[in-house]
């Protein structure tokens, strides 16, 4: 699971998710990438279940880029607790993700294999998806 090693403040808040991604939103490492289309959170067990199916499916043919942390703790107080008496404890870690995020990168495999292996993942995330691919340089 990813978690990060240290972070500055255990607690933060919850944020708004409005506009498209900042950055990070072209294929920069591999040929092929998993971009986000809508906004959301990714937990770290979700960028896992999604990184395991990919791998699954290409069978070590080519190289993975997971483009996105978790560093995001969310705060839960526990069931059945009366109101008040402060926020709850972390209890998982997410990486918020907006509009034109690219999430993972294929490099060294057929454009066939990387979009069944998208699209597999697709399944194991809660934000809608593309496939795009990695623009020609100048």
């Amino acid at each position: 699971m990813l978690t990060p090693s240290r972070v500055k403040f255990r607690k933060v808040f919850k944020g708004r998710m409005a506009g498209r991604a900042k950055g990070g939103d072209t294929v920069d490492f591999g040929d092929f990438g998993l971009q986000a289309t809508t906004c959301g959170w990714l937990t770290s067990r979700q960028i896992e279940a999604a990184r395991v199916a990919i791998n699954r499916h290409i069978k070590r043919g080519g190289k993975l880029y997971v483009r996105v942390f978790p560093d995001k703790p969310v705060s839960k107080k526990p069931a059945e607790t009366r109101m008040g008496k402060g926020k709850g404890g972390p209890e998982y870690w997410v990486a918020v993700v907006r509009p034109g995020r690219v999430i993972y990168e294929l490099e060294g495999i057929t454009e066939e294999l990387a979009r069944e292996a998208f699209h597999r993942a697709h399944h194991k995330l809660p934000v809608n998806t593309r496939v795009i691919k990695r623009e020609a340089a100048l």
